[in-house]
Formats: structure tokens, C-alpha cells, sequence
């Protein structure tokens, strides 16, 4: 597959990759401050202790991407009806399939409130094995700490 280049398009301007690179990165951060989060007990042994703070660099770097993007366009008089229908067209989608996706695990009961594969998220302390040994569930007495 041939690459087209940008120059094809009189009207586009330079793309910066490094933005989208940090973008990503800041959208990992988060996903992992929020993984780690489950396993933590207190903020001190949270692994990524600020991860919170990607949250506002993405939005004000998302920020930066959407108005360097538009530009142009607000100064070709592109109402802010067309600003929204455009957003809407582009984003709606990924909305509907989150809150699809969503109600199925939702309601198949895939995913219970608290719990991850039968295992109670607060237990994720190193302790589970041993409590759940103590109260007789089967499935982990052979995981009992010694």
C-alpha cells in the first residue's frame, strides 16, 4: 500500500507524530495507575503514585491537536454546528460500542462489581489464598501460604 503524500492535500498542515507519541503515552499512564491502583493498599505503595496527572495532559494536549487542527477552519467560517457534527460524527461511535460492550459484560454478569475471576479485588493484598483457605472454599487450599 502506497503512502500519499501530504502534499497531495493544498490544505493540510504538518502532522506531528511526537504529539500522538505523547498522547499515547499519557493514555497508558493512566490505565496503569488505575491497574496498579486496584493492588494498592495506601498511596505509598501505589506503583505510579501521579498517575492522575496524565488525565489533565491529555486533555490540555487534546486540546492543543483539536484547535491546531480547526484552525483554518474557524477562519473559513465554520459555524459551531459544524464544529459539533463533526465531533459528534467522529466520536459518537466509539461511544456507542463502549456503552454496548458495557451493558453486555454488564448483564452476561462477565464482569461483577468488586470482583475479578472470583477473586475479591480488596484481597489482592497477598492474603486471599490464605483467608479463602481458612474459609473453606475449595478452590484455594492448595494455595494456602506455608
Amino acid at each position: 500500500m502506497s503512502k500519499i503524500s501530504s502534499a497531495a492535500f493544498a490544505d493540510t498542515k504538518p502532522h506531528y507524530d511526537i504529539l500522538d507519541g505523547l498522547r499515547g503515552v499519557a493514555a497508558i499512564m493512566v490505565v496503569w495507575f488505575h491497574l496498579f491502583e486496584a493492588y494498592a493498599t495506601s498511596h505509598l505503595d501505589q506503583r505510579i503514585n501521579h498517575g492522575y496527572l496524565a488525565v489533565d495532559f491529555f486533555f490540555i494536549l487534546s486540546g492543543f491537536v483539536i484547535g491546531y487542527a480547526y484552525d483554518d477552519r474557524w477562519k473559513k467560517k465554520m459555524s459551531v454546528k459544524d464544529f459539533l457534527k463533526r465531533r459528534l460524527i467522529r466520536l459518537h461511535p466509539m461511544v456507542v460500542m463502549g456503552a454496548v460492550i458495557g451493558a453486555v459484560m454488564f448483564f452476561s454478569g462477565l464482569f461483577r462489581l468488586g470482583c475479578l475471576g472470583g477473586v475479591p479485588i480488596h484481597a489482592a493484598d497477598g492474603h486471599a489464598a490464605e483467608r479463602a483457605a481458612d474459609s473453606g472454599d475449595a478452590r484455594f487450599r492448595n494455595q494456602r501460604a506455608g
